[in-house]
């Protein structure tokens, strides 16, 4: 239990929704991560093998690092059957949102008479998508990275995966399969540190790229904070995962108790808070999160229980107005709404990686299917990002076209800011295109009465 929101003063309430990056920034994590990174900017393969060896246990050959035709046809022998139709369900419910994205092009407007502007968007020139490894493997972050940047044209996209601990350098098939019905065939082993800075600086085997995208660890976060110093572009950072559920007296106790520990298993570092106006419920909650989360296994169990119990809990709100303040203070990751009048609950909601209305809704379905996207700002980052589409795989370049009426019109401005900026040649090169356009109308000779891009006779 957190506490009743009205009770709490202002430090209470802030230590309610605060969970930072800390450990991503920890000194010494930071220090090992560059160690890391120069590791690999400087010896390339020879770097990735070590960092396997020290961190994954496993024995790699640099010839090994890429993963080979033959491992991608046993990966699709290997794969059941379902399996392999929730890959490709979840690929086209992504692709399907994403195209909603691409749909939605170049554009261009007259803003007055005679100037048109606009944007020019397309692809970003490469890409890296990193997909994690560790408490488990996790095929459908792959989807949801891979897809978006299918759909958005990127035309040279690397993955980066980390091998089954202690094993032969093992990737998970599932992973490959996803990486196949997309079409991507650059998938590389590396450790994950490693392999961001592989992406970053390019190695022997590793192609460079232009953006890495990914979740992982405190040490892939830093290692993508840390690879920026280069000049290679990153996302956002992506936390421990979380959630919040909004919800009054009309939700249904079983199902919130399971919705409370859908995204709690993920980790001990996860977080999962219960808002709502209803004492009787909340209650009822409690005992019925026991009784789930007795049912989960090891290690499971134990994260869940440090997601709820240490970093999570319950907040009582007096009203739903309220209980939306603190859902907006708190901008989950995922956050969960199960009451009466949802239209209006949605109306005061401002401040979440994603929103799912009423409990035919999981967390869970958004995961791996719905198609919004699952790789969403955390640690209160949403409020001012939004998750991993189409758009974190595009660029905009802006357009612009005036005719001679136009610029006219906008000269006075354009002197007035150069002349108290002090920049003299930036008024001159509005000026002298006025005095060109005016005598070549009065019928001036020379190349200086020419109009721009007129030929000499």
């Amino acid at each position: 239990m957190i506490g009743t929101w009205a009770e709490l003063d202002e430090k209470a309430r802030e230590r309610a929704v605060a969970r930072g990056i800390d450990s991503i920034f920890d000194p010494g994590l930071r220090e090992s991560i560059i160690e890391l990174i120069e590791d690999v900017r400087v010896n390339g393969d020879d770097a990735l093998v070590r960092a396997l060896r020290k961190f994954d246990g496993c024995e790699v050959d640099p010839s090994r690092l890429r993963i080979s035709d033959e491992e991608f046809e046993q990966a699709q022998q290997a794969v059941d059957s379902a399996l392999l139709a929730a890959i490709r369900d979840a690929i086209d419910h992504v692709r399907r949102f994403n195209e909603q994205i691409t749909a939605h092009g170049d554009w261009s407007f007259e803003s007055e008479p005679g100037l048109t502007v606009g944007e020019k968007v397309g692809p970003i020139a490469s890409a890296g998508l990193f997909v994690p490894s560790g408490k488990g493997s996790y095929p459908s972050v792959l989807v949801q990275l891979g897809t978006p940047a299918v759909v958005a044209g990127v035309p040279e996209i690397a993955v980066v995966v980390p091998p089954v601990p202690g094993g032969d350098g093992t990737v998970d098939e599932a992973v490959l399969v996803v990486a196949a019905e997309l079409g991507l065939r650059e998938v590389f082993r590396a450790n994950g540190p490693s392999g961001i800075a592989a992406l970053a600086f390019g190695t022997e085997t590793i192609p460079r790229v232009g953006k890495v995208v990914g979740p992982g660890s405190p040490a892939v976060a830093c290692a993508q904070v840390e690879v920026q110093r280069f000049g290679t572009a990153t996302s956002m950072l992506l936390g421990p995962s979380e959630s919040l559920v909004l919800a009054d007296s009309s939700a249904d106790v079983r199902l919130l108790a399971a919705d409370l520990l859908n995204e709690a298993e993920h980790g001990p570092d996860s977080s999962s808070v219960l808002v709502t106006d209803s004492r009787q419920l909340l209650d009822a909650v409690q005992a019925e999160v026991a009784v789930q989360l007795a049912r989960l296994p090891e290690p499971r169990r134990a994260y869940a229980a440090a997601a709820l119990g240490v970093n999570g809990g319950a907040v009582l709100v007096q009203d739903m107005a309220e209980g939306a303040e603190v859902a907006n203070q708190y901008a989950p990751e995922h956050m969960q709404v199960a009451v009466r009048d949802e239209e209006a609950v949605l109306a005061l909601l401002h401040h979440a990686g994603e929103i799912l209305i009423g409990q035919w809704t999981p967390v869970s379905a958004a995961n791996f299917v719905i198609g919004c996207p699952a790789s969403l700002p955390t640690g209160g980052f949403a409020k001012f990002n939004g998750g991993v589409t189409a758009d974190a795989f595009r660029k905009r370049t802006a357009v612009a076209r005036a005719d001679a009426r136009a610029l006219a019109r906008m000269s006075g401005t354009v002197t007035a800011f150069a002349g108290h900026e002090g920049f003299p040649a930036h008024g001159a090169a509005v000026t002298i295109r006025l005095d060109t356009e005016s005598n070549t109308r009065r019928g001036d000779g020379g190349t200086v009465g020419k109009t721009p891009g007129a030929e000499s006779r």
